[in-house]
């Protein structure tokens, strides 16, 4: 499963990597970073096991190439850690995720708008690594997911922008059998919020 795993990033990048070279033209590169909460949905435990509604915390790395001003894809890397809801058994869980994503602004090219402000949507494939801690830490599993969101940015300067993003990732994982492999470990879709920046990676000699 690890090989695997290290076969579907380096398809990833490729895949990336292929694209930015056939647009050198608009290259437009920007690394993201952001930190927030997430909320696993609830049918992705086996009973007794339940998740607290909020959990802190999210945090999102990625590198961003814009093909041109509306359109690009994005490679990003997850961490969640989600805990025990107060009536549930004690447990802990590292959700890690690593997404391929296409990228659009809806915001660009619209005049009677702030040119500061973008509305990104993005959507794209992923591969999810769940490892519960403690008493469970046998009952890791891994599955694809898919992964869809929107992100209200604001530029402060041509280098940097501040933006707020809520997402939704959809795992497609198969039931737990035996149903003892589930205990304390997560199957589900989840929830994210997250509060960020996004920083230019070229000619940033030049902003201001």
């Amino acid at each position: 499963m690890k090989l695997k795993f290290k076969y579907y990033c380096l398809s990833v990048f490729l895949f990336i990597s292929i694209l930015s070279y056939s647009q050198q033209n608009t290259n437009n590169w920007r690394a993201l970073f952001s930190v927030g909460i997430n909320s696993p949905s609830q049918d992705g435990f086996i009973e007794p096991f339940l998740a607290k509604d909020a959990n802190f915390p999210t945090i999102n790395l990625g590198i961003q190439h814009l093909f041109n001003s509306q359109l690009g894809a994005r490679l990003d890397f997850g961490y969640h850690r989600f805990v025990n809801a107060d009536t549930a058994p004690e447990f802990k869980i590292n959700y890690t995720r690593v997404n391929v994503q296409l990228v659009y602004d809806a915001f660009k090219g619209l005049s009677f708008l702030p040119t500061e402000l973008g509305l990104v949507w993005h959507a794209g494939p992923g591969y999810s690594i769940i490892k519960p801690l403690g008493n469970y830490k046998e009952n890791k599993h891994s599955y694809l997911n898919v992964m869809a969101g929107v992100e209200l940015n604001y530029s402060i300067s041509r280098a940097v922008s501040l933006f707020v993003d809520g997402s939704y990732i959809k795992g497609f994982s198969k039931d737990f059998y035996p149903i003892a492999k589930g205990t304390g470990s997560f199957n589900g879709d989840l929830l994210t919020i997250t509060f960020g920046a996004s920083v230019s990676l070229m000619n940033c000699r030049t902003c201001n």
